[in-house]
């Protein structure tokens, strides 16, 4: 079943292709968006992107937000396909947005071979894990891969001045009428990593946002969606929010003993955290470190 995400990157694919051909480490050159239907094996590549060098050729690009052991297996039949179809050779990229997606298939290469161990296919794709991209490239970067600062490599303190700076560069240099998709696009994503307590308070009263029409549509599946999970698992689901609850709050007031009231920036960071478990093992650091974040860095 589709998700958000996947309309929403491809989305920002379209907007900007090329900041995506940076931010894949290809060569920047002017490009356009091509059919990625592959329908003779009832499959569809994520996204197309046709190279307007003097030998054209194609970049693929397959976002990934889950595991899917497939995966390599997938890249090599688009490619093949893709290549048959347009007549021109591809480039294959995989781009994990999450760690979750990420698995031991993920090499970058595909080898097939024979029982006697005779090597008949290579296949040679990139993979890049978007939680290792350094947060300064993609805040530098394109309007088009802007959405994914907050999924790159920063700590969990680091993200109010991301968004910080976010809000800079939309204001200044988002077209008319794109600001506000682009903020949706960084909800959606957010929503890989972060849960709904941090992000809110973090992209509250970003007006472009709120006025989009794909925002409001997610914001009405969500409740609508919440409702029904509700009725089915919101006892289990309540019994466990109220332990993280407890535990954090306990954390908080024996660290606000030895270290202080903490910053937003730390309460930020607490707030994201949804495991009962890791909270505990906090708390039993407390007595080991000097400060709110030394704390969370450990």
């Amino acid at each position: 079943m589709p998700q958000p995400f996947d309309a929403t990157t491809k989305d920002l694919v379209e907007m900007h292709p090329e900041d995506w051909l940076a931010f894949l480490g290809l060569p920047r050159a002017p490009v356009e968006v091509v059919d990625a239907d592959v329908s003779t094996v009832s499959a569809a590549a994520d996204k197309v992107l046709r190279v307007l060098e003097p030998t054209p050729w194609l970049a693929h690009l397959e976002l990934q937000a889950s595991r899917d052991r497939t995966l390599p297996d997938r890249k090599l039949l688009y490619s093949v396909l893709l290549e048959r179809r347009h007549e021109l050779p591809v480039e294959s990229t995989v781009v994990l947005l999450r760690p979750e997606a990420d698995g031991p298939e993920l090499t970058g290469i595909l080898e097939r071979r024979l029982p006697s161990g005779r090597r008949y296919l290579t296949f040679e794709y990139e993979v890049v894990r978007a939680w290792q991209v350094p947060v300064a490239s993609l805040l530098a970067g394109g309007m088009g891969t802007l959405p994914l600062a907050p999924l790159a490599d920063l700590g969990w303190l680091a993200l109010p001045a991301v968004i910080a700076q976010m809000k800079t560069r939309l204001a200044a240099e988002a077209a008319p009428g794109e600001a506000g998709r682009l903020w949706t696009a960084a909800y959606v994503l957010m929503g890989l990593r972060y849960p709904e307590a941090v992000i809110a308070p973090l992209l509250e009263g970003v007006r472009e946002m709120e006025e989009s029409v794909t925002y409001q549509a997610i914001v009405r599946r969500g409740r609508e969606e919440g409702r029904e999970e509700g009725r089915e698992e919101g006892r289990e689901e309540g019994r466990e929010e109220g332990r993280v609850e407890a535990t954090r709050e306990l954390l908080r007031r024996l660290g606000e003993k030895r270290f202080g009231v903490p910053s937003a920036a730390v309460q930020a960071a607490l707030a994201a955290i949804t495991r009962a478990e890791q909270l505990e093992q906090f708390s039993e650091r407390l007595l080991d470190v000097e400060n709110w974040e030394e704390l969370l860095a450990g």
